[in-house]
């Protein structure tokens, strides 16, 4: 799907859907064949995080070698964690957190030495496992519903319009809200407490 506000353009969705995506030469494949209806979520996941516009109000700066922003506690549906859990709970992995910590000497991640492959169930032993400690928290299951406008949907259908911008809006204001009442709540207060005093005389 490419377009305004698309998840991915065409090119990126091909490359993702290659089993080692030359986006970042990772290998979902690395504890042998990952099930296609769980890849399916990993694509999707990395479509959101490289192509979705949506996700600016969770932009933080970091100091990585290989990046210099990164999102963190994107309030993820909580039906699209427990998909993505339930899809994969039966292939294999040998990490719980797919940030670092790999062999890379190949060019592709490699299972670190003396890491075990075994079903992502026993690393993720629940939905909020798998969907906020896979990549260091850069999601956070939401208490949302799908069609609520307060959590971000990894899975919509295009034709009918991109849910996230209604709640990357949301955030947005919130957070604006919250940093000028923190900027400029302890001047108004004084602001108040004088003119309080001044209408006492």
């Amino acid at each position: 799907p490419g377009g305004k506000n698309a998840c991915c353009s065409v090119s990126t969705s091909q490359e993702l859907h290659k089993d080692t995506s030359l986006l970042y030469n990772f290998n979902w494949d690395h504890c042998g064949k990952m099930k296609p209806a769980c890849k399916r979520h990993f694509i999707q996941d990395t479509c959101l995080y490289e192509c979705s516009p949506n996700l600016g109000p969770w932009i933080q700066q970091v100091n990585d070698s290989w990046r210099r922003e990164r999102f963190r506690n994107v309030p993820l549906c909580k039906e699209d964690c427990e998909s993505w859990w339930e899809d994969c709970r039966t292939s294999y992995t040998c990490k719980s957190d797919w940030h670092k910590g790999w062999n890379w000497t190949s060019g592709s991640n490699k299972c670190p030495a003396q890491a075990v492959c075994r079903t992502f169930e026993s690393y993720f032993p629940t939905p909020a496992a798998l969907c906020e400690g896979l990549w260091s928290h850069s999601y956070q299951v939401s208490q949302y519903s799908r069609g609520s406008g307060r959590c971000i949907q990894m899975w919509f259908e295009p034709a009918q319009g991109n849910p996230n911008e209604e709640v990357a809006r949301f955030y947005a204001l919130a957070m604006t809200s919250r940093a000028m009442l923190h900027g400029i709540g302890p001047l108004l207060l004084s602001l108040a407490l004088m003119l309080q005093l001044w209408l006492l005389d």
